[in-house]
């Protein structure tokens, strides 16, 4: 049974932290000036390397050589806290989604007045800390104020303001970032050149986008696109197919459709989404990010390949001819269309429809805005034509019903 490829490639020192620069080197300063705090809070999104950092902070305070940054890997302590190791003792994961009240508060003090088994430091590492109740922060805040030597504490949380401020102002709060895919790229290359596995043009940026900036997630996708790659690797077909994204071509037809105002392909675009089995919802995203791509590119065209780093060369440099096929104010007002669109489609019982009336506001786009403006001027005074009418029918114009009927008909 093969071990997961996000375990299997999991740091071991904060120099193999990648993304997080901010972070690892005020810590490492840290622990080779001696200047150590007794309790700490790592923030940020899921799959980012909180608990991960916690482990190897708890690994570099361990290790017989240390306090220091970088841990030695042969002691006891560091084979024992490695990604393949059996654990410590002395250091203690505790999942608060389920060990979150006052007893369990209760027995972590009752734990950590007892001195380390074997290493210099008794490492409590609480994850998911946000879900401690605030009777069990109130239980735990005293021992975390004034802690024995020998303990320290490292919160791991998704949503550090659920945390009580008291607990938060006695920690050192180190906040995580989602990876950019500058750097989550050339990684995910790597992991494959070291898995010996062939990977198709890209292929790479969707994992990245669909693990959206989190290094467990994109492990975890390419893990599951790398047991399914056939003997030729990893190719950009399956990738799409299994990732559920729109083909490019597809989106390339709807984007050409709608800067010619070409009806008749847009919904054959549309018509092939759903026959296709596509999620509209799904193709509404990617075209919506690909209208924000080329509104990018319409802005500064000189600098694509820097500000969309994800998308291959080729792919790049046809989405320059399209984007010259726009006006920027063209673009802007099709982007905010597609938007409007996204935002009704949560729960829609009918996508189909949504997205052959997006289609037909794409294709006139312009002419709505405009008619209203010319009917507006055409009436005397800057007035509606129904309201000119309403003006010249006056009292005399019948019964209030009739009246009413008359003017919903003219209206319409």
């Amino acid at each position: 049974m093969a071990t997961a490829l996000y375990r299997r490639y999991r740091p071991e020192s904060f120099a193999e932290v990648i993304g997080q620069d901010h972070v690892t080197t005020p810590l490492r300063r840290a622990l080779n000036a001696g200047r150590i705090g007794h309790a700490y809070l790592f923030s940020g999104p899921r799959g980012c390397g909180k608990t991960t950092s916690a482990r190897i902070l708890a690994r570099c305070l361990n290790c017989a050589q240390g306090p220091t940054d970088t841990p030695c890997g042969e002691c006891d302590s560091c084979r024992d806290l490695a990604r393949d190791g059996a654990g410590s003792l002395d250091v203690v994961e505790i999942d608060a989604a389920s060990h979150g009240g006052v007893d369990d508060a209760r027995e972590l003090r009752e734990r950590a007045s007892f001195a380390p088994v074997r290493d210099r430091f008794k490492v409590f590492i609480i994850d998911e800390a946000h879900m401690v109740t605030s009777a069990g922060f109130n239980a735990l805040l005293k021992l975390v104020e004034e802690p024995p030597e020998h303990v320290k504490f490292v919160f791991a949380t998704t949503e550090p303001d659920k945390v009580i401020g008291t607990i938060r102002s006695r920690t050192h709060h180190y906040p995580f970032r989602l990876i950019p895919p500058q750097v989550l790229g050339p990684y995910l290359r790597e992991v494959c050149d070291a898995e010996q596995v062939p990977v198709g043009d890209g292929v790479l940026p969707l994992v990245v986008r669909a693990g959206g900036g989190s290094a467990r997630d994109s492990m975890s996708v390419l893990d599951q696109l790398m047991a399914g790659a056939g003997d030729d690797g990893l190719d950009f077909p399956t990738a799409i197919a299994l990732l559920g994204f729109t083909d490019t071509a597809l989106l390339d037809r709807a984007v050409e459709a709608i800067s010619q105002r070409d009806a008749g392909t847009l919904y054959g675009v549309v018509e092939e989404v759903i026959s296709t089995g596509h999620e509209p919802r799904r193709f509404v995203e990617d075209l919506l990010e690909r209208i924000r791509d080329l509104i990018v590119l319409a802005a500064v065209p000189d600098r694509g390949g820097d500000l969309l780093p994800h998308i291959p060369a080729d792919d790049l440099e046809r989405m320059h001819a399209q984007a010259s096929t726009f006006q920027p104010v063209d673009l802007s007002t099709a982007g905010e269309l597609v938007h409007e669109t996204l935002s009704t489609m949560s729960g829609a019982t009918s996508p189909r429809v949504h997205l052959e009336l997006l289609a037909a506001r794409l294709v006139l786009r312009d002419q709505t805005g405009a008619g209203a403006v010319a009917g507006q001027a055409g009436a005397p005074g800057g007035a509606a034509p129904g309201a000119q009418a309403d003006r010249e029918a006056g009292p005399a114009g019948g019964s209030g019903r009739d009246e009413a009927r008359r003017i919903a008909q003219e209206r319409a």
